[in-house]
């Protein structure tokens, strides 16, 4: 079987690689990247459990929530293709660090907001900053580490991942109960980490930049984004502003499709493209890049309901919210680091996607069918599936693509499965937002009814017609009605986003398994280089 680059993908170009690293010269210039992307998935994750406080504090409705998280993602996905071209053409180490900067910027500002507007506002240009992070770790590694070894340092980053998971949630847990702080710390808490992740990466991250002409390709960049956009607002409105079948719908889904036609005109004639189409050749890439879409729908499900879930389904504070989560996070912990190891040592990788799209369908479906009262015991074990799965998945989603590409394409190769796994995320919180907001209300209404004409002319538990409840303010008959509510709904929104996870799945079966290469992808200083 061969290991090479197919030569529609490579161009026809050789593989020139740097010299090898040992394992302690590459965990050194890894220590800042992991502690960027560690910054970058807290800041993610951290504002989860404070959510429902804050869009309460703010005067927000369950719209709001959805569009706090979809703004950044949104903006992460329209980012990372960018981010990727950039790394192929300009300083990795130096984009890494603009990065982080624009994330403290938006992190900063985004603790003073007065309302969501300006809150969600400020998550895009977070956005922007985690994108680049999130896409250049992956690339800057692939530079320095060859495929068959990426395994066990892409077991390190899926570690970093889980920890930031579980700890961001506990983090803005405790953060937002504690008096003296507030949720506005949950933005402030991640900059002092960002601060520190710039100077260690300016003195341990070392790579060759190749200076060439670069041309930056804004308006294939400028399309995506607004294409993606506006099938976003059309997912998040559809339903409550207007009907799902009405002429705004033909509107917005239209515009989005002829919009995207004109992106890949663009793409098709542009000399440096943000997305090479010509990778698409390769199966494995256009088989890899389409289950990262349902990957992240997924992915993105479990983090953001989850809290909603333990906090208005069944009472529990946000740190406690956070510590609920452990199974998820525990599940993905061990299964990336577990795979990342046995791949290194094997060089083979499609049973552990496969296992994983297989747990991650059996966590969901599972996931789909908790109450607001099921024991926690039940909902532990299917959280642990559902993150054993995402673990075997995502980073090796990633490797499979990485292992295909020359050298020259490896930025834009790796931030294309990073996009469509943020716009899979992205697309799926905003639909499934919509859906959870329609059956909650549904469920509340069919529970006031229960109670008689009196309880159901308060609508949707007093709470003003879709705003987040207020637990504690609701007295013992309405409150088991919301909780109920919460509960179920949740659970539909699991029992929606099952099957994209079993599509995820199908498409994994059908990718070729092509062993790992042993050579790292970074370039020989050329001509005229210098390091980083």
């Amino acid at each position: 079987m061969a290991t090479t680059t197919p030569p529609d993908v490579q161009g026809g170009r050789s593989d020139t690689t740097a010299p090898a690293m040992t394992h302690a010269q590459i965990m050194k210039a890894l220590s800042g990247l992991m502690l960027g992307m560690f910054v970058a998935i807290l800041s993610s994750t951290i504002v989860s459990n404070a959510l429902p406080e804050i869009i309460s504090d703010l005067g927000g409705t369950q719209s709001s929530y959805t569009w706090v998280v979809t703004a950044a993602l949104l903006s992460m996905t329209a980012a990372t293709p960018l981010w990727g071209k950039l790394s192929d053409l300009f300083s990795k180490k130096l984009l890494v660090q603009i990065s982080l900067v624009i994330y403290v910027l938006g992190s900063v500002v985004a603790g003073l907001s007065q309302n969501t507007g300006m809150l969600i506002a400020c998550r895009v240009v977070q956005g922007i900053g985690v994108g680049g992070l999130s896409a250049l770790a992956q690339i800057v590694m692939a530079a320095m580490i060859s495929p068959r070894e990426r395994g066990r340092y892409s077991g390190y980053l899926g570690a970093v991942f889980a920890v930031a998971t579980v700890g961001g949630p506990l983090l803005g847990g405790v953060i937002t109960d504690t008096d003296w702080l507030g949720w506005r710390w949950c933005f402030y808490v991640g900059v002092p980490f960002a601060v520190i992740a710039l100077v260690v990466l300016q003195k341990t991250l070392q790579l060759p930049v190749v200076r060439r002409e670069a041309k930056v390709d804004w308006a294939g960049a400028f399309f995506i984004s607004a294409a993606v956009s506006l099938l976003l607002i059309w997912v998040t409105q559809a339903g409550g502003s207007f009907d799902w079948l009405s002429w705004q719908t033909a509107a917005m889904t239209g515009g989005a499709v002829a919009l995207g036609a004109v992106f890949l005109l663009v793409e098709s004639r542009a000399s440096e493209p943000i997305i090479p189409l010509r990778l698409f050749r390769n199966p494995t890439i256009s088989l890899a890049s389409a289950a990262s879409l349902f990957v992240g729908v997924a992915m993105f499900a479990g983090t953001v309901f989850f809290s909603q879930f333990f906090q208005l389904a069944r009472g529990e504070s946000p740190t406690m919210s956070g510590v609920l989560t452990i199974p998820m996070i525990g599940g993905l912990f061990v299964s990336s680091t577990v795979s990342g190891q046995v791949i290194t040592k094997t060089g083979r990788w499609k049973a552990w996607l496969i296992s994983g799209g297989v747990l991650l369908t059996a966590g969901m479906g599972l996931l789909s069918t908790m109450r607001y009262d099921t024991p926690y015991g039940r909902i532990a074990v299917y959280m642990a599936l559902m993150g054993l799965g995402l673990g075997m998945m995502m980073q090796n989603l990633v490797l499979a693509t990485q292992n295909q590409v020359a050298p020259e394409d490896l930025g834009a190769a790796s931030s294309v499965v990073t996009f469509f796994r943020s716009l899979g995320g992205a697309v799926g919180v905003s639909a499934l937002g919509a859906v959870m907001a329609n059956r909650v209300t549904h469920y509340v209404k069919d529970g006031l009814t229960e109670l008689g004409p009196k309880a159901a002319a308060l609508g949707h538990g007093g709470t003003g017609g879709g705003g987040i409840p207020d637990l504690d303010k609701l007295p013992a008959p309405f409150r088991t009605i919301i909780e109920s509510a919460y509960g179920h709904g949740v659970a539909d929104v699991f029992m929606y986003a099952a099957p994209a996870a079993l599509v995820g799945l199908l498409l994994c079966v059908f990718i070729k398994e092509v062993p790992l290469k042993s050579k790292p992808a970074a370039h020989a200083p050329a001509d005229g280089s210098e390091a980083a």
